[in-house]
């Protein structure tokens, strides 16, 4: 018998690998398909064995395909969406509706791409989204008005949580301001712990500020910070081309890193809600890398 047809290549091996070719890093890729990282070593050592081929060059920042892994890629990202296409002519198609809670200061991207992938698996289920301060959201599931959300706080709750991430001092590329004199601020007013946030820092540190700008929306402070109006605070993710991290000389104070957590209603359609939460956990998980 050849030793190709003693190789039992099925889907689990080839999505192991495809998916560390596209995270290019065996955390991200443990963390997307939800398996430990010596898991998905041991497959990645079978398909290598059994093909007779080294598929990545290991480097300090990742994993990154030889010449023989990226022949493979195409193919088996082509058996892959052969495979789910056959499962799904005689999957059941959702159909309802489900009403989401998204933080405005989503990154723009991550959200687009969940609602489009989402879009396109559930062509005939119907997502409401509504999308602003996330502080209201657990009331709001709680009293049935929305089916899952996700929400922002400086300290883990008891819900699942999606992810940590940083937050940071932020100013334009081409902004300057005196040392000595107040630091220019602009807030949310909106009475969220966002909106606190930077007041209680520098207030901890004795420091005086000066708020340059107010705004209920987190699209109208990027646009102040990336004007050059003042400093502002933000999500690591939501420092936009245009942007900077303040830099260490302003010598402001170091703040908490936000966590997202996973809300969902116990009374809506387990199948439903559980197709967004996928969504949601995929697209934050694909697009870690850019923090």
């Amino acid at each position: 018998m050849k030793k190709i047809e003693q190789l039992a290549l099925n889907s689990d091996l080839l999505r192991a690998f495809v998916t560390i070719a596209e995270q290019g890093h065996l955390t991200l890729a443990s963390e997307r398909l939800h398996r430990t990282q010596s898991a998905l070593s041991v497959q990645l050592k079978k398909l290598e064995t059994g093909l007779n081929a080294t598929l990545f060059e290991r480097h300090p920042k990742g994993m990154k395909l030889t010449l023989d892994g990226e022949k493979l890629l195409p193919i088996a990202q082509g058996i892959l969406a052969d495979l789910y296409r056959a499962q799904s002519l005689f999957e059941h198609p959702l159909r309802g509706k489900v009403r989401v809670g998204i933080p405005d200061h989503y990154d723009d991207l991550i959200f687009e791409k969940v609602l489009s992938d989402f879009g396109k698996s559930y062509p005939l289920l119907d997502m409401f989204v509504q999308s602003g301060c996330s502080g209201g959201f657990p009331a709001a599931i709680n009293e049935g008005r929305l089916d899952v959300a996700v929400v922002a706080a400086p300290e883990p709750g008891p819900h699942e949580i999606l992810e940590i991430e940083a937050t940071l001092w932020a100013e334009s590329e081409t902004f300057d301001c005196d040392p000595d004199e107040p630091v220019p601020l602009a807030v949310l007013d909106r009475g969220c712990f966002w909106s606190k946030l930077p007041i209680v820092a520098l207030s901890n540190q004795e420091r005086s500020f000066n708020v340059k700008f107010k705004s209920e929306s987190f699209s109208n402070l990027r646009c102040a910070i990336r004007a050059g109006l003042a400093i502002g605070v933000l999500p690591a993710r939501a420092v936009q081309s245009g942007m900077r991290v303040s830099e260490p000389g302003r010598n402001l104070p170091r703040l908490p890193a936000m966590t997202r957590s996973l809300l969902v209603s116990p009374d809506a359609p387990a199948d439903i809600t559980g197709a967004i939460a996928t969504a949601l956990r995929k697209g934050l998980v694909e697009n870690s890398s850019r923090v």
